[in-house]
């Protein structure tokens, strides 16, 4: 694992730190812990989450980006690096303890600093039920826990299950940890090292373009294509790029009053941070569905008018971009 850079995730209790530490030794690697109980707000927090939100969540993002913004890269020159936490998660929290203004502000300060933080190559979830998170906490007994709502342990984890089940930029495992025991099972630490390692060869290494090239290419696009040409012609279809065109920008019309309802919902919901997005969409995911599909459809149809194959004009794309940019960057399109 060289210079590879792992972040442990999941939610309070289930068992990071532990992991962390069990596998600094299996990796040679350096380990950055998340420093919790040096923050003078948290046990108020626990206690009256509404008033210590701000102060509890901005002393953790500037502790944690001090933290994280010279000790990572340091550490990756020196080899591997298993953290306990990631960067970006502080704004899962921030989603579910903060409002308006508050919210706002902390997103821009959020964002402005997440930029000078290096991206894991893995996050790997540590996922427990919540009975099994709550004698885990109760086990470790620390005194700002004790008052810790149940609640906000299932918010919790419903806020991560959703930011990572999201996530495209890192690859992410995640693990069942119900029946795990690291710690005094060997076995178990030796299955969860293999489920590391596996992860680690499948995800495409950064700057590694042909890998990602290969990943597209296992698309089904020229099929499509093929599937409408022969349709066409056996009904009779004219062939009118412009028509096409048109029929292509009034689904652009149609998917964005979709998407401008589901914004309209997240904003009504009761529901705190992205749980309230997930909701949203998927009050509205058979409109979406439908909408995607017929703008796929005009789109694969404005491409046989034209004599385009548009699965190679992708991957063609995608070439250029990726051998222009810089290592680790991943395409963007124009």
């Amino acid at each position: 694992m060289n210079n590879k850079y792992i972040a442990i995730e999941g939610v309070i209790g289930v068992g990071k730190t532990t992991l962390t530490r069990l596998l600094q030794p299996r990796y040679n690697a350096e380990i950055l812990l998340e420093v919790v109980e040096d923050n003078p707000f948290l046990p108020k927090f626990y206690g009256d989450r509404d008033r210590y939100a701000f102060q509890t969540q901005i002393f953790f993002l500037l502790s944690r980006y001090h933290q994280q913004y010279q000790a990572v890269p340091a550490a990756l020159r020196r080899g591997a690096l298993v953290s306990d936490y990631t960067f970006a998660k502080d704004e899962l929290f921030a989603w579910l303890n903060l409002k308006d203004d508050e919210l706002a502000m902390y997103g821009r300060v959020h964002a402005a600093l997440g930029e000078k933080i290096p991206r894991p190559d893995l996050i790997v979830y540590l996922r427990a039920d919540h009975d099994v998170l709550m004698r885990r906490i109760a086990l470790r007994d620390r005194p700002f826990e004790r008052d810790m709502d149940p609640d906000y342990i299932r918010e919790l984890a419903a806020a991560y299950d959703a930011w990572l089940s999201r996530l495209t930029d890192i690859p992410v495992l995640t693990i069942e940890t119900n029946h795990l025991d690291y710690l005094s099972r060997a076995e178990d630490l030796d299955r969860v090292v293999d489920l590391i390692a596996a992860a680690l060869e499948q995800a495409a290494p950064a700057g590694a373009p042909e890998a990602q090239l290969r990943a597209l290419q296992q698309g089904r696009v020229a099929a499509f294509q093929q599937f409408h040409r022969e349709r066409e012609a056996t009904n009779g279809s004219a062939v009118d790029p412009l028509i096409h065109y048109l029929l292509l920008v009034e689904e652009v019309g149609e998917l964005a009053t979709a998407l401008r309802r589901i914004a309209a919902d997240r904003r009504r919901s009761t529901t705190a941070g992205p749980a309230a997005l997930d909701e949203a969409i998927a009050a509205h995911r058979p409109a979406l569905r439908e909408e995607l599909a017929d703008l796929l459809a005009h789109l694969l149809r404005l491409a046989n008018d034209t004599g385009i194959d548009l699965e190679q004009a992708y991957l063609d794309k995608m070439r250029l971009q990726l051998a222009a940019a810089p290592h680790g960057d991943g395409p963007h399109v124009d």
